[in-house]
């Protein structure tokens, strides 16, 4: 069985969550820098068995597309020349970054740890991936 892998892009560092191998449970995997991404992820899926990417869809209150995603559309044309054989999924973001923020609280981080913008992206990919493994 493979593993789902969430991915929050950003246009200097991206969230990454991935699940278990029953799909059961969403977990914050890393953060890497936006320009590793693509060389990232190629090593994590020659070594991991990932079965289907879900990448987040930033959309405004409006329903209208965010501006970050022209960068997403972007980078997902790569990503489908550089690893073809892993199908992607969308998933609505909105307010994840916010969601991140509030479960940090919630679990007691500390301030300190909460500024961490890598640590919020990283909660903000598990939120995505929890979000689509509660739609299928």
């Amino acid at each position: 069985m493979g593993r789902i892998l969430s991915i929050d892009y950003g246009v200097r560092r991206t969230g990454i969550a991935i699940t278990d191998e029953l799909k059961i449970i969403a977990s914050g995997l890393t953060t890497v820098e936006t320009g590793k991404l693509i060389n990232f992820l190629k090593e994590y899926t020659t070594k991991e068995n990932v079965e289907l990417f879900v990448i987040g869809l930033p959309k405004q209150m409006n329903n209208l597309e965010s501006e970050s995603e022209v960068y997403i559309k972007s980078f997902i044309e790569v990503l489908k020349v550089k690893i073809p054989k892993i199908p992607i999924k969308r998933v609505d973001e909105r307010f994840t970054s916010k969601l991140a923020l509030q479960s940090m609280i919630d679990s007691g981080v500390k301030k300190s740890k909460r500024r961490n913008k890598g640590l919020i992206d990283m909660v903000s990919a598990t939120i995505i991936l929890q979000t689509y493994l509660e739609s299928i």
